[in-house]
């Protein structure tokens, strides 16, 4: 996703507005560490913490809906413990790895900009 804040409004918007993922995730904007060079912090990271019945597969599906709004594909990488998943193509191959790599069972994930 694009780096900047307003990509990742956009998403938590979203997210805010979807029902199924306003019913099983909370999504928070975090501030980054800055990197050498940067002055303050940057929110580049939208953290979402899930519940029971959370779903991989419709926040997936949400995160295409979304991608779909956007002029441009952004770059979006999620992680989930030690797993990370890139979407960068959006493709139809890409999207069904990432629904597969997401277990269910989580306490929190998070999006970040890139």
């Amino acid at each position: 996703m694009a780096s900047d804040a307003g990509e990742l409004r956009s998403l938590q918007g979203w997210l805010r507005s979807d029902p199924d993922m306003r019913r099983s995730t909370a999504a928070e904007m975090r501030g980054a560490v800055p990197r050498p060079g940067e002055m303050g912090t940057a929110l580049d990271v939208l953290q979402l913490v899930t519940g029971n019945g959370w779903s991989a597969a419709s926040f997936v599906l949400a995160l295409v809906a979304w991608r779909q709004t956007r002029p441009q594909r952004p770059r979006v990488e999620i992680r989930r413990g030690d797993t990370v998943i890139v979407l960068t193509d959006w493709s139809a191959e890409e999207i069904e790895r990432a629904t597969r790599a997401l277990d269910p069972s989580t306490v929190a994930d998070e999006v970040e900009g890139a």
